[in-house]
């Protein structure tokens, strides 16, 4: 017998200085039996990071992850079907990235493992034919910190101003600092 996701709930008040973004978003995340916390907290993140200012060019939603092995983490469809944005997690290997690119008119990713700089080094000189792409760094400490906020139903302040993220509850707070590996050329 197959095991099931199990649904988080999460309210997010995003204050996103950097992009003008504010908002309440109520979100029902579903975790994968293998994924751990700070996984699926990242993907919050990611989702806080990426939520676009409105819905003129569709939604940012989560997709079925890791479900779902040809889907991103988080997609950004318009009403047409087509790929806005591609929003993955981890450490993918550059013919996934190159086919997202294909397929999407903005990919992200974001990484957050210590070996993050191994694999980096080992991929950054195959990105670069990929001007759509985007790469982000988020310490696997923060990462871990930032485990510590899942809960099955949360409420989360997410305020992003001069590239910073500052997370909290009202019994917590957080401090991610993400550094840009690639930026987008085109």
């Amino acid at each position: 017998m197959a095991l099931k996701a199990t649904i988080y709930k999460a309210l997010l008040n995003i204050a996103d200085m950097d992009r003008h973004v504010y908002g309440e978003h109520h979100l029902t995340i579903a975790k994968h039996p293998s994924e751990t916390d700070e996984r699926m907290m990242l993907r919050v993140l990611a989702y806080a990071l990426n939520v676009p200012a409105d819905e003129m060019r569709g939604r940012l939603e989560f997709t079925k992850g890791l479900s779902e092995v040809d889907d991103p983490d988080l997609w950004q469809l318009d009403l047409t079907g087509e790929v806005v944005h591609w929003i993955d997690l981890g450490q993918p290997d550059e013919r996934r990235l190159m086919k997202a690119h294909g397929r999407a008119e903005r990919v992200t990713l974001y990484c957050y493992a210590a070996s993050t700089p191994i694999w980096w080094a080992g991929i950054e000189s195959k990105l670069t034919r990929a001007p759509k792409l985007a790469v982000w760094q988020i310490s696997a400490e923060e990462t871990q910190a930032l485990a510590a906020f899942a809960e099955r139903s949360m409420q989360l302040q997410i305020s992003i101003q001069d590239g910073q993220v500052y997370v909290s509850t009202p019994s917590r707070q957080l401090e991610i600092h993400p550094h840009a590996l690639k930026h987008p050329t085109a």
